[in-house]
Parts: structure tokens; sequence; C-alpha cells
């Protein structure tokens, strides 16, 4: 826990792991005894020169935990210094009455990566309301991001916070019966949950105001953004119809749509998401000269 732009924030961090402990590691696997862990940890070798991915989660029941069980132990075994930190009012992060603009969102990144010392040109991976967030990031800094992947997000516009607004207005409303609208019943558990997170975050808070009352993302500064960047969406997600607008913003978007899943691509669909990310990040080290991802 530490203070992050007046705010106790949670943040979790991974060193690379050493090459030779991360071949230890598989070799351990194949003679593990129940339950399949390994006998030893990897050991980690040190974070200098090595490149730096920041993981940002999205909104609602959302926490670092969802990069952390999918794409943080991958990234940390290829190479990468793997920094993950809870949003303001979510996970084990402080939640203050006000401050949820994407402004105040974009702030608290730019403190984090300035309180931890990071000047190097960072990967930023954001889901959701966090790729929006990478996006802010990399329009107002972008000679600091060097690749951004941005799993069903897309910059926050006119019309995506115009879209987050109706969204949680629906979220937050119950139905007669006093439960969640329609979007949960579409989500199944996981749409219940998210929608009983949202309506305790807008019944405790302002962001239900503050998203939508943001100042909408400048597309010029957004098409400032010159790092590679890869969209990933699910197939059957209604954010998905927000990948031709990135592509619009920024011609060399990548896109990556993952059959079958929905907006929790990210959870639903690690595996899928791993062979996509890995690989691409691996070409813009090599495009770049830094140091390249281990297999």
């Amino acid at each position: 826990m530490i203070q992050v732009n007046g705010l106790v924030t949670h943040v979790q961090e991974l060193p690379p792991v050493a090459a030779d402990a991360a071949a230890g590691g598989v070799a351990a696997a194949a003679d593990a005894g129940p339950g399949g862990e390994p006998d030893v940890e990897p050991a980690a070798e040190s974070s200098a020169g090595r490149p730096v991915a920041v993981l940002i989660h999205g909104i609602g029941p959302d926490s670092l935990a969802s990069w952390y069980l999918s794409l943080a132990h991958p990234l940390a075994d290829a190479g990468f210094r793997v920094i993950m930190y809870d949003l303001r009012g979510h996970g084990r992060t402080e939640r203050p009455p006000a401050g949820y603009r994407m402004e105040d969102l974009v702030d608290d990144l730019a403190a984090l990566l300035d309180r931890l010392g990071v000047d190097a040109p960072v990967h930023l991976l954001g889901n959701s309301l966090g790729g929006s967030i990478a996006f802010g990031y990399a329009a107002r800094h972008p000679d600091r991001v060097a690749s951004l992947v941005a799993v069903e997000s897309a910059p926050a516009t006119a019309q995506w916070l115009a879209r987050v607004g109706r969204q949680l207005d629906r979220a937050a409303q119950p139905d007669g019966d006093g439960e969640p609208p329609a979007l949960t019943t579409r989500g199944g558990e996981r749409g219940a949950r998210y929608a009983a997170a949202v309506r305790r975050l807008v019944a405790t808070t302002t962001a239900g105001r503050d998203l939508p009352a943001s100042t909408p993302a400048d597309p010029t500064a957004v098409r400032a953004i010159t790092c590679p960047v890869l969209g990933v969406f699910g197939s059957d997600s209604s954010a998905v119809d927000l990948a031709p607008a990135l592509v619009e913003l920024l011609p060399q978007t990548e896109l990556v749509v993952v059959p079958g899943h929905r907006h929790a691509v990210l959870v639903t669909a690690r595996d899928q998401v791993r062979r996509q990310v890995l690989p691409w990040l691996a070409r813009q080290l090599a495009d770049t000269g830094q140091p390249a991802l281990r297999g």
C-alpha cells in the first residue's frame, strides 16, 4: 500500500523472472505433486533495463486480480517488470467520495509511475475502463508509452463518455423487484456481480456523475499517439462496435476478435488473449531494439 496522488493505493509488482529459473520452474511443474504446483518459486532477476508492463483494470467488481490471474505472470516469465494497481474506489485502494473523472484516473496513473520512479516508456495494457485510462495517458504523454494493448476499450471520446453514462445509469437502477436490470440477466452471474458492484460504487461516490462529465478526449491529441496499438474484443460483446472508431482514430491499431466471448474476454478467454498479446508484444520489442521476450 503506497500513497499515490493523495490516496492509499494497492499496488503489486512482479519482477522479471530469471531465464534459468523460468526454465527450472517449467521442469519443476512436471514433477509437481497433487495440485500441480511446482516445488520451487522461480527466482527474480534485476528489473534494470527490462521492459515495464503496466496493467490497468476496469470498473465495478474488477481489480488488479483480473490481470494477476491472466497475463501478469506470463509477462513476468517473458522478462517484463509488471506493475498492477487497484483503481481509486476499487479493490484494496482507498475509496474517496469524489474524484472519478477520466482526468483524475489518468492523474493517478501518472502519479503512480512517478512514485515508482518509472521514467522509460512503458507498455500499457488496459481492460475496459483501464484501456481508456491508458489512451488518456498516452495522449497526454505520447513519448512515455512504448505500446498499448486495449481489451474491450477505446479512447474516452464524447461518444464513449455518453455510452458509459448510459451503462452506469442502467446498472445502478434496480427494477421493480429491487434487482439489477436486464444487463444483469444478459451477463448471468458475472453480470449480476458487475451490476451490484457498480450500484455500490455509484451509491457511495460521485463516479456515476463524474465519469460521464469528464472532458472528452481530444481527437487531435489521440491521433498524435504514435505507439503500436493492439485492440482485443470479444465477438459477442457490445463493445466490439467500438473497433471501427478506434481504427479510424489510430490507423496503426491491429484488431483481434475472440469468437464466442463477451465483455469479460480477458477472464473468460485467458489462453486466447495470451496467445495474441505475448507474440504481439515480442514484435514491438524487436522493432524497438528492447530486450527480447523469452518464450
